[in-house]
């Protein structure tokens, strides 16, 4: 059966937009509205709103920008962190973004959508968001990570960077959930089981001093490991 099949058959999934630019926010609602397996709860037109939203309306999955007024995205990112960690938060960005948005996946965002993106992209990530997990495409990281913005914001979690090294089986996982596999298909496609996967990508996050399956696949792409 289908994600969409599935999530169509159970509640919906919750989606709060937050950006500044009107144009934005109406392309986005009209493809979400789209989709019978989502519901759109909310728009903000910054991060204090979207903070007053959540609280509000309970989103499973906040697309949220960086660059806005009253309160910006990483601020807003980190209080959601704290006040509503069961959301899932996908960032909007731009290719002039990086570092800001390198630093949003470190303070646990889910995963990021270019503002450009098509619509069966921003459909499968909020979906696989939904689901705790984290959908990239590898070569989008790699053009969206500058090596000087990356760098710098990398070094202030991992101390030794240069000398952190993966076991086969450790990559082999990372390069499995970069596409967007979750536990149970990655046991599957290596023969191994689910826990152990889990254990691998535990293994992974404290050898690259990070939390979140988004912030390891994004300094794995950086460093050409995908």
């Amino acid at each position: 059966m289908s994600d969409s099949i599935r999530q169509a058959q159970d509640k919906p999934i919750r989606v709060l937009i937050t950006d500044d630019h009107f144009v934005v926010r109406q392309g986005l609602r009209l493809i979400l509205k789209t989709a019978v397996d989502i519901e759109l709860v909310g728009e903000a037109e910054n991060g204090e709103e979207a903070l007053q939203l959540t609280a509000e309306q309970q989103p499973d999955v906040i697309l949220m920008d960086l660059r806005m007024p009253v309160m910006d995205g990483l601020t807003a990112i980190e209080q959601l962190g704290q006040l509503h960690p069961q959301v899932a938060v996908i960032i909007l960005t731009t290719y002039n973004e990086d570092d800001m948005m390198l630093r949003g996946l470190q303070l646990g965002a889910r995963g990021y959508l270019l503002k450009d993106t098509d619509r069966e992209t921003l459909l499968n990530t909020i979906r696989a968001a939904a689901r705790g997990e984290s959908l990239f495409k590898p070569e989008i990281l790699q053009r969206a990570f500058s090596i000087q913005a990356a760098s710098s914001s990398i070094k202030k979690t991992v101390p030794t960077s240069d000398s952190v090294q993966l076991t086969p089986r450790e990559l082999e996982v990372l390069q499995a959930a970069a596409t967007g596999e979750r536990n149970k298909e990655i046991a599957q496609q290596l023969n191994i089981s689910a826990r152990t996967v889990k254990a691998h990508l535990t293994s992974v996050y404290n050898k690259l001093g990070v939390d979140s399956r988004a912030a390891a696949i994004a300094i794995a792409a950086k460093k050409g490991w995908l």
